[in-house]
């Protein structure tokens, strides 16, 4: 038999493998029985797929060989790729089969092998897909049904993926959210713990976080590392919570646990903790510490008479106006009942607590107004100190509640009053308070009164004006020394009353000068720092006006440590003062931190050498070297300069010779009443009258 032309294989083989491609089954069995006829022209011939052989046992081709007519001649060829059998041809009906025709079956039966094989590798594959994506679809079905948020970020914080839970939890969709950067989600926070999130995970913390709404909200955060296929770190996955109600609740318990329910101070834990810590830092810095125990006066009638609510509500007032004159570093307690505590731990010595007890006392002078009742409770308060009378918060506060008892027997059941736990602090702090209130009695009772120191020139002799010095008329001590009460007051603030009442008493004696005829000289007083305010040029017009007197007949003495703090506010008040034809002195030039660069700008008029200078002329280099620069410069800045303390000769004709002046002193008179000083002024401008000085 003739060989087949090589096209009709050819064909046949492309009809084998989209045979194969196509079709399944016995459609596919009834093809390639077809196609393997075609190429052997051969009237019978069949594929057998792999099951069907099982189920003839699988027979050798030999033994179907052997089982056959020899009249009736056949081919078999199994179908075998590597060890895979796809099933056989089996090809018979004609006389005769020749060696080319077993070869082409046989390229036949690989060639079905091949692409059988493929079509099998070829279905796997598609088997597994299917599976991985089902088991992809149900994990994001897992995820999102979930109530947690999980999201996936790269090692740089942008987002790869967002579940359902995050997108209920935020407000973002996936599509809003993914590939932004973790960053836009956090709420202003320190954005340095990014860094260390990337790099480690595991890590479970509390944070706030932001939803689109903008409300910030309270999430337990759960970090894990994000890995590739080789288990390299390629991100991390976030779990996220939301756990507001939570902290919520534990702030609730917290304030419960720390804070008292009523006038929502701490209370006697939170105190004693944050006393405790302050005293770690006041041990560091060497510094002094106080603590308070307050006891309320009278309280205890008012809650049994008017009712529990009523005590409530003044308790809750008491506290109010405690935190009114409190600084915000200071610490306020509710002990319990009608008990407060103040820790004080930023002081510079321990007296200043005596202030800070004054001050509170001072808030419960005004009566409280309740329900219509007009209702008046004082203190007794009781202070201890560290480090001299304990180093712990639960020491101090016991001994603090000692000396409130201490305080509440010397001052009685109705008395304001204030002890240390310390006796000698105690006494020193007593001597302090009772100068204090008897200064803010003297204020009101018209037992200050001015002395008047002249001031002469050098070159005429004449009286030329006066310093206003305050004194204080003692109802029982006499006159009460200036070193004793002017310190206090420049402390506690009284100072600012004070110089208000002098310039007004001042003002009152030059006019009733003035109305006598007498010709204007410059009355002196002094102003403090605490007084050198925007509102002074208008207060000094104002009272200058009010008792008819030209700016002429006043002069205002300023310390220098009033002029180095904020220069150029205190130029322009001056400039205020001087373009009311009021002058400026400054007081103990030489004493305090002035530069002379800031020395050309300020608009004085005269320069004073402080006496701590004065009193070593002429036998004490250094004095005459140092007043001799003052009245150099002074002349040079062409102000006048006037000498204090001056008291003998020697030190009038040096001052003379230097150049100075003006001069006050005890050489030439000591601080007069106004009376005295009247006549003093009298007799020094009769005409042929002559003075030291002269």
């Amino acid at each position: 038999m003739l060989a087949h032309p090589v096209s009709d294989f050819l064909g046949s083989s492309a009809a084998l493998c989209d045979a194969v491609l196509r079709l399944r089954g016995p459609a596919l069995s009834e093809e390639l029985g077809r196609i393997v006829r075609s190429v052997l022209n051969s009237p019978l011939g069949d594929y057998l797929p792999a099951d069907a052989v099982k189920l003839l046992l699988h027979p050798p081709v030999e033994e179907v060989l052997a089982a056959n007519d020899a009249a009736v001649p056949s081919l078999v060829q199994d179908i075998y790729f590597d060890d895979q059998y796809f099933g056989r041809f089996v090809v018979s009906g004609r006389a005769h089969y020749s060696e080319l025709d077993r070869q082409q079956l046989a390229s036949l039966a690989g060639l079905a092998a091949s692409v059988l094989q493929v079509h099998s590798v070829a279905q796997r594959s598609t088997h597994a897909y299917a599976q991985m994506e089902a088991q992809l679809q149900h994990q994001a079905q897992i995820l999102d049904q979930i109530h947690e948020s999980v999201l996936t970020m790269d090692m740089n914080g942008f987002i790869i993926s967002w579940n359902k839970g995050a997108e209920r939890l935020f407000g973002y969709s996936a599509v809003e959210a993914v590939g932004r950067n973790i960053l836009f989600l956090y709420d202003d926070e320190d954005m340095s713990f990014h860094d260390d999130f990337l790099e480690q995970g595991g890590r479970l913390m509390e944070v706030r976080r932001k939803k689109k709404s903008g409300e910030v909200f309270w999430a337990s955060l759960s970090l894990s590392p994000l890995c590739d296929i080789n288990d390299r770190s390629v991100g991390l996955i976030a779990y996220l919570t939301d756990i507001t109600e939570r902290k919520m609740a534990e702030e609730r318990i917290h304030h419960l646990a720390y804070y008292d329910a009523l006038t929502n101070l701490p209370n006697r834990s939170l105190l004693t903790k944050l006393v405790d810590q302050a005293l770690m830092v006041a041990q560091r810095n060497k510094a002094h510490g106080c603590m308070l125990f307050i006891d309320l006066n009278r309280f205890k009638l008012i809650n049994d008479t008017l009712g529990r609510s009523v005590g409530d509500q003044l308790l809750c007032e008491v506290a109010r106006r405690f935190r009114t004159v409190l600084r915000d570093q200071d610490l306020v307690a509710r002990l319990g009942g009608d008990e407060f505590a103040v820790g004080l731990f930023d002081i510079g010595q321990h007296f200043e607590a005596s202030m800070v007890a004054q001050k509170l006392l001072g808030t419960l002078n005004e009566p409280i107004f309740i329900d219509g009742h007009d209702l008046r409770v004082g203190g007794s308060i009781g202070i201890s100190v560290y480090p001299q009378d304990g180093s712990d918060a639960e020491t101090l506060l016991r001994l603090a509640d000692i000396a409130m008892y201490r305080a509440k027997q010397e001052g009685g059941a109705e008395g304001d009053h204030v002890a240390f736990y310390s006796q000698d602090m105690n006494q020193g702090m007593q001597e302090r308070m009772r100068i204090e209130t008897g200064l803010r009695h003297a204020l009101g009772n018209g037992e200050l009164l001015l002395h008047y120191q002249p001031k002469y020139s050098i070159a005429s002799g004449k009286i030329i004006g006066a310093e206003a010095l305050v004194r204080w008329r003692h109802p029982e001590r006499g006159l009460v020394p200036p070193a004793e009460f002017i310190p206090l007051a420049e402390a506690t603030g009284l100072v600012v009353q004070v110089g208000e009442w002098v310039l007004e008493a001042a003002c009152a004696q030059a006019q009733r000068w003035k109305d006598a005829g007498l010709p204007p000289i410059r009355l002196a007083v002094n102003v403090s720092a605490r007084e050198f305010t925007a509102a002074l040029p208008a207060r000094v017009m104002e009272t200058l006006k009010r008792y008819g007197l030209e700016p002429s007949w006043l002069e205002l003495e300023i310390t220098e440590s009033t002029l180095m703090h904020n220069i150029d506010r205190v130029i322009g008040i001056m400039d205020q003062i001087t373009a009311t034809g009021v002058t400026l002195s400054l007081d103990d030039f030489g004493t305090g931190y002035s530069s002379l660069s800031y020395l050309k700008r300020f608009p004085i008029d005269t320069l004073k050498i402080d006496r701590s200078f004065t009193i070593g002329i002429p036998g004490d280099a250094n004095d005459c070297a140092i007043a001799n620069t003052i009245i150099s410069i002074a002349q040079q800045l062409k102000h006048k300069v006037i000498a204090e303390g001056v008291e003998t000769v020697e030190q009038l004709a040096f001052l003379k010779n230097s150049g100075c002046d003006e001069v006050q002193g005890y050489l030439f008179s000591r601080p007069l009443d106004a009376e005295a000083f009247e006549t003093a002024l009298r007799e020094n401008w009769l005409p042929g009258r002559s003075s030291r000085a002269a």
